[in-house]
C-alpha cells in the first residue's frame, strides 16, 4: 500500500507529515515514560526486521491478478505497544523509501499514515487491548489479530483513496477508486489477519509476557527471551534472505487497483517538487526496487533483504536506547 508521491500534491503530503510527526513525537514521550523500556531494545530491533522482511513477500490474493504483503502496525505493536510498535513501523517505512525508493518521499508522511498509526493505534487500542481484557488465549489472539488487521487495512485504503482524491492530481475518480480498493485490502487484510496471528500464536507459546497487556501471566514459555528473540531473527533472515525470492510478481493492491482504472500500475507527475523528490531518492536508493542497480540477478534481491532487515534493527534499536539515555538523564 506504499504510495507514490504521483498520488499526492504537496498540501496533502504535508499535513500528512504533519499529522504523521505529530503522533511520533506523542510516541516518542509515552515511550519515554514506560519502566520496562530496555527489555523493548531487542525485541524492537528483531521485530522491525521481520517486518521488513515480511513484507517483502508478496502473496498473491487468487482470482484476481493482485498481490498483498503484511503491513505489520498489528503485529508490532502487540508485542511492543502501540507507541514504540509505532516508532518501528516509521523505521521500516523510512528505509523503505531512503534505501530501496518503495514507496515516495513526498508521500512518506501518508504512507506512515496509513500503514502505521492506524495498525498501531487503532489495531491495539480498539482490538487487541479490549478482546484481552479479561485473559489471553490462543483463540482470542487469532481472533484480534483478523479483527484488527481487516479492519485497519480497510481504514489504510480509505485513507489513500482520500488523500488521492483530495489531491486532485490524478485520474482517479474517488467512487471507483474506493470500489476496487477496499475489497481487495479486504481480502489482503484477511491474509495478513492470519499472519499476523500465526506469529503471535507462537510467542504466546514461547515467551507469552512478550505480548502487550500480558506482563503479569502466570503461563510458563518454552524458550528463555534470548531463544525467542534469536528464533525471530533468524526467520526475519532466512524470509528476506530466501524466501523473497518467492515473491507474487502480481502487482500489489494500490498498484492493482490504479490498473484497473487507468491501465497502468504508473502514475506522472511533471511539477518541479516531484523532481526534487525524486532526485533524493536516486541519490539515497543503493538498492532500488530491492536489487542491485542495473542488475536483474535474484542475490540483489536477497541481499537486500537482509542487509534491509539489518539497517532497520539497528535504526529501530538506536531510537530506543536513545530514548532510554534520554529518559535516565531526565530522572537523573
Amino acid at each position: 500500500m506504499h504510495m507514490a508521491d504521483a498520488l499526492v500534491s504537496p498540501a496533502v503530503a504535508g499535513v500528512m507529515y504533519a499529522a504523521s510527526a505529530a503522533a511520533a513525537v506523542v510516541s516518542v514521550k509515552k515511550v519515554r515514560e514506560e519502566e520496562e523500556l530496555t527489555r523493548k531494545i531487542p525485541i524492537m530491533g528483531v521485530m522491525g526486521a521481520f517486518v521488513f522482511a515480511t513484507q517483502m513477500i508478496n502473496f498473491t490474493i487468487p482470482g484476481t491478478g493482485s498481490s498483498g504483503h503484511l503491513c505489520g502496525g498489528m503485529l508490532l505493536s502487540a508485542l511492543l505497544g502501540p507507541y514504540a510498535g509505532f516508532l518501528t513501523m516509521i523505521s521500516v517505512l523510512l528505509i523503505q523509501c531512503l534505501l530501496f525508493a518503495d514507496g515516495g518521499l513526498l508521500a512518506l508522511g501518508c504512507n506512515i499514515w496509513n500503514m502505521a498509526f492506524y495498525g498501531c493505534f487503532i489495531g491495539t487500542l480498539v482490538f487487541w487491548l479490549p478482546i484481552m481484557k479479561k485473559g489471553f488465549s490462543r483463540g482470542k489472539i487469532i481472533l484480534a489479530s483478523i479483527l484488527g488487521c481487516v479492519i485497519t487495512l480497510q481504514l489504510g485504503a480509505l485513507s489513500v483513496s482520500l488523500e488521492t482524491a483530495i489531491s486532485g492530481i490524478s485520474e482517479l475518480p474517488l467512487s471507483a477508486f474506493l470500489g476496487v480498493m477496499q475489497p481487495i485490502h479486504l481480502a489482503i487484510g484477511f491474509v495478513e489477519g492470519l499472519i499476523t496471528a500465526a506469529v503471535l500464536a507462537f510467542v504466546y507459546e514461547a515467551r507469552p509476557e512478550l505480548l502487550y497487556g500480558n506482563s503479569e501471566t502466570k503461563k510458563e514459555g518454552r524458550f528463555s527471551l534470548k531463544s525467542t528473540a534469536i528464533i525471530l531473527a533468524v526467520c526475519a533472515v532466512l524470509i528476506g534472505g530466501g524466501l523473497s525470492l518467492a515473491a507474487s510478481e502480481y502487482p500489489d493492491g494500490l498498484e492493482w487497483s490504479i490498473e484497473k482504472i487507468t491501465g497502468s500500475t504508473e502514475l506522472e507527475s511533471e511539477r518541479n517538487v516531484y523532481e526534487s523528490a525524486e532526485s533524493v531518492q536516486e541519490t539515497t536508493s543503493l538498492l532500488p526496487d530491492y536489487a542491485f542497480k542495473d542488475s536483474e540477478s535474484a542475490a540483489g534481491t536477497s541481499f537486500s533483504g537482509i542487509v534491509g532487515g539489518a539497517v532497520v534493527a539497528v535504526i529501530a534499536a538506536g531510537v530506543c536506547f536513545i530514548i532510554r539515555k534520554s529518559s535516565k538523564k531526565k530522572t537523573a
